[in-house]
Protein backbone atom coordinates (compact mmCIF):
# COMPACT_ATOMS: atom_id res chain seq x y z
CA UNK A 1 0.00 0.00 0.00
CA UNK A 2 1.32 3.42 -0.93
CA UNK A 3 1.81 6.18 1.61
CA UNK A 4 0.60 9.77 1.47
CA UNK A 5 0.95 12.86 3.61
CA UNK A 6 -2.33 13.76 5.34
CA UNK A 7 -2.46 16.59 7.85
CA UNK A 8 1.36 16.66 7.96
CA UNK A 9 1.60 12.98 8.88
CA UNK A 10 2.65 10.04 6.72
CA UNK A 11 -0.21 7.51 6.53
CA UNK A 12 -1.20 4.55 4.36
CA UNK A 13 -3.30 5.56 1.38
CA UNK A 14 -6.54 3.59 1.38
CA UNK A 15 -7.86 5.24 -1.82
CA UNK A 16 -7.44 4.02 -5.41
CA UNK A 17 -7.23 6.68 -8.10
CA UNK A 18 -9.13 5.58 -11.21
CA UNK A 19 -7.78 6.90 -14.50
CA UNK A 20 -8.95 6.62 -18.10
CA UNK A 21 -7.40 3.98 -20.34
CA UNK A 22 -4.65 4.91 -22.82
CA UNK A 23 -7.29 5.52 -25.49
CA UNK A 24 -9.19 7.87 -23.18
CA UNK A 25 -12.09 5.55 -22.40
CA UNK A 26 -13.41 5.51 -18.86
CA UNK A 27 -14.03 2.22 -17.04
CA UNK A 28 -17.57 0.99 -16.53
CA UNK A 29 -18.97 1.46 -13.03
CA UNK A 30 -19.25 -2.31 -12.52
CA UNK A 31 -15.56 -2.72 -13.48
CA UNK A 32 -14.21 -0.33 -10.83
CA UNK A 33 -11.96 -1.71 -8.09
CA UNK A 34 -13.31 -2.54 -4.65
CA UNK A 35 -12.81 -0.17 -1.73
CA UNK A 36 -12.45 3.60 -1.69
CA UNK A 37 -12.06 5.10 -5.14
CA UNK A 38 -11.30 8.52 -6.61
CA UNK A 39 -12.88 8.81 -10.05
CA UNK A 40 -12.33 11.44 -12.75
CA UNK A 41 -14.86 14.26 -12.79
CA UNK A 42 -16.06 13.14 -16.23
CA UNK A 43 -16.92 9.67 -14.88
CA UNK A 44 -18.63 11.24 -11.86
CA UNK A 45 -20.72 13.49 -14.10
CA UNK A 46 -21.76 10.67 -16.43
CA UNK A 47 -22.39 8.01 -13.75
CA UNK A 48 -23.18 9.89 -10.51
CA UNK A 49 -26.34 7.91 -9.73
CA UNK A 50 -24.77 4.53 -10.52
CA UNK A 51 -21.72 5.32 -8.39
CA UNK A 52 -23.86 6.51 -5.48
CA UNK A 53 -25.94 3.32 -5.73
CA UNK A 54 -22.89 1.07 -5.38
CA UNK A 55 -20.88 2.96 -2.72
CA UNK A 56 -21.37 5.23 0.23
CA UNK A 57 -20.16 8.83 0.18
CA UNK A 58 -17.32 7.76 2.51
CA UNK A 59 -16.00 5.49 -0.28
CA UNK A 60 -16.24 7.99 -3.13
CA UNK A 61 -13.88 10.71 -4.22
CA UNK A 62 -13.61 12.78 -7.39
CA UNK A 63 -10.47 14.12 -9.02
CA UNK A 64 -10.32 17.24 -11.13
CA UNK A 65 -8.03 17.79 -14.10
CA UNK A 66 -6.23 21.13 -14.50
CA UNK A 67 -8.86 22.31 -16.97
CA UNK A 68 -11.83 21.25 -14.79
CA UNK A 69 -14.25 23.83 -13.47
CA UNK A 70 -14.59 23.58 -9.66
CA UNK A 71 -18.20 24.78 -9.89
CA UNK A 72 -19.04 21.44 -11.56
CA UNK A 73 -18.54 19.58 -8.27
CA UNK A 74 -19.69 22.29 -5.86
CA UNK A 75 -23.23 20.93 -5.51
CA UNK A 76 -21.97 17.40 -4.80
CA UNK A 77 -19.75 17.99 -1.75
CA UNK A 78 -22.07 15.93 0.45
CA UNK A 79 -21.83 12.94 -1.91
CA UNK A 80 -18.03 12.55 -1.80
CA UNK A 81 -15.48 12.23 0.98
CA UNK A 82 -12.48 13.50 -0.95
CA UNK A 83 -11.68 15.80 -3.84
CA UNK A 84 -8.31 15.37 -5.52
CA UNK A 85 -6.69 17.73 -7.98
CA UNK A 86 -4.36 16.30 -10.59
CA UNK A 87 -1.01 17.90 -11.34
CA UNK A 88 -0.02 16.10 -14.57
CA UNK A 89 3.34 17.89 -14.67
CA UNK A 90 5.33 20.11 -12.34
CA UNK A 91 4.94 23.18 -14.56
CA UNK A 92 1.13 23.17 -14.52
CA UNK A 93 -0.07 25.36 -11.66
CA UNK A 94 -3.78 25.54 -12.43
CA UNK A 95 -4.48 23.13 -9.58
CA UNK A 96 -3.50 25.79 -7.06
CA UNK A 97 -6.28 28.06 -8.34
CA UNK A 98 -8.79 25.20 -8.33
CA UNK A 99 -7.92 24.46 -4.69
CA UNK A 100 -8.39 28.08 -3.62
CA UNK A 101 -11.70 28.28 -5.45
CA UNK A 102 -12.95 25.10 -3.80
CA UNK A 103 -11.99 26.36 -0.34
CA UNK A 104 -12.74 30.09 -0.58
CA UNK A 105 -15.53 30.49 -3.12
CA UNK A 106 -17.36 27.19 -2.75
CA UNK A 107 -16.63 26.51 0.93
CA UNK A 108 -15.37 22.94 0.56
CA UNK A 109 -14.41 21.60 4.01
CA UNK A 110 -13.51 17.98 3.21
CA UNK A 111 -10.18 16.40 2.35
CA UNK A 112 -8.45 18.08 -0.59
CA UNK A 113 -5.65 15.99 -2.07
CA UNK A 114 -2.90 16.76 -4.58
CA UNK A 115 -2.18 13.86 -6.97
CA UNK A 116 0.07 13.40 -9.99
CA UNK A 117 3.48 15.07 -10.27
CA UNK A 118 3.56 16.23 -6.64
CA UNK A 119 7.02 17.17 -5.38
CA UNK A 120 8.51 18.43 -2.13
CA UNK A 121 9.01 21.96 -3.48
CA UNK A 122 5.27 22.37 -3.99
CA UNK A 123 3.90 21.21 -0.64
CA UNK A 124 4.10 24.48 1.29
CA UNK A 125 2.38 26.36 -1.52
CA UNK A 126 -0.24 23.65 -1.92
CA UNK A 127 -0.95 23.81 1.80
CA UNK A 128 -1.40 27.58 1.59
CA UNK A 129 -3.98 27.05 -1.17
CA UNK A 130 -6.03 24.63 0.93
CA UNK A 131 -4.64 21.14 0.32
CA UNK A 132 -4.44 18.88 3.35
CA UNK A 133 -3.22 15.65 1.76
CA UNK A 134 -0.57 14.91 -0.82
CA UNK A 135 0.26 11.85 -2.90
CA UNK A 136 3.95 12.55 -3.42
CA UNK A 137 5.36 11.15 -6.66
CA UNK A 138 6.36 7.51 -6.12
CA UNK A 139 10.04 8.00 -7.01
CA UNK A 140 10.49 10.71 -4.33
CA UNK A 141 11.21 10.29 -0.62
CA UNK A 142 7.98 11.02 1.24
CA UNK A 143 9.84 11.49 4.54
CA UNK A 144 11.99 14.20 2.98
CA UNK A 145 8.89 15.79 1.44
CA UNK A 146 7.32 16.03 4.89
CA UNK A 147 10.14 18.41 5.89
CA UNK A 148 8.90 20.94 3.32
CA UNK A 149 6.36 22.26 5.81
CA UNK A 150 9.23 23.63 7.92
CA UNK A 151 11.04 25.41 5.07
CA UNK A 152 9.46 28.83 5.68
CA UNK A 153 8.81 30.40 9.06
CA UNK A 154 6.99 33.54 7.85
CA UNK A 155 4.50 33.96 5.01
CA UNK A 156 4.10 37.46 3.57
CA UNK A 157 0.93 36.99 1.53
CA UNK A 158 -2.52 36.10 2.76
CA UNK A 159 -3.83 32.71 1.65
CA UNK A 160 -6.30 30.01 2.66
CA UNK A 161 -4.21 29.00 5.68
CA UNK A 162 -3.93 32.60 6.95
CA UNK A 163 -5.91 35.23 5.02
CA UNK A 164 -4.19 38.15 6.72
CA UNK A 165 -0.98 39.40 5.03
CA UNK A 166 2.11 39.99 7.17
CA UNK A 167 1.72 43.79 7.34
CA UNK A 168 -1.77 43.39 8.82
CA UNK A 169 -0.56 40.79 11.34
CA UNK A 170 2.25 43.16 12.40
CA UNK A 171 -0.19 46.08 12.74
CA UNK A 172 -2.52 43.97 14.88
CA UNK A 173 0.37 42.85 17.09
CA UNK A 174 1.57 46.45 17.54
CA UNK A 175 -1.95 47.61 18.46
CA UNK A 176 -2.28 44.79 20.97
CA UNK A 177 0.93 45.84 22.72
CA UNK A 178 0.03 49.57 22.76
Amino acid sequence: MASIIRNRTIVDDDWTVVRAAEDGTLPAVDALPEGKIVVPLTLWQSSRDALAATRSAAELGVWLAPDSEPADIANDFDQVALIAIDFPKFLDGRGYSIARLLRERYGYKGELRAIGDVLRDQLTFMYRCGFDSYAVRADKDIRDALNAFDDFSVQYQGAVDNPSPLFRRRDAAAKAVA
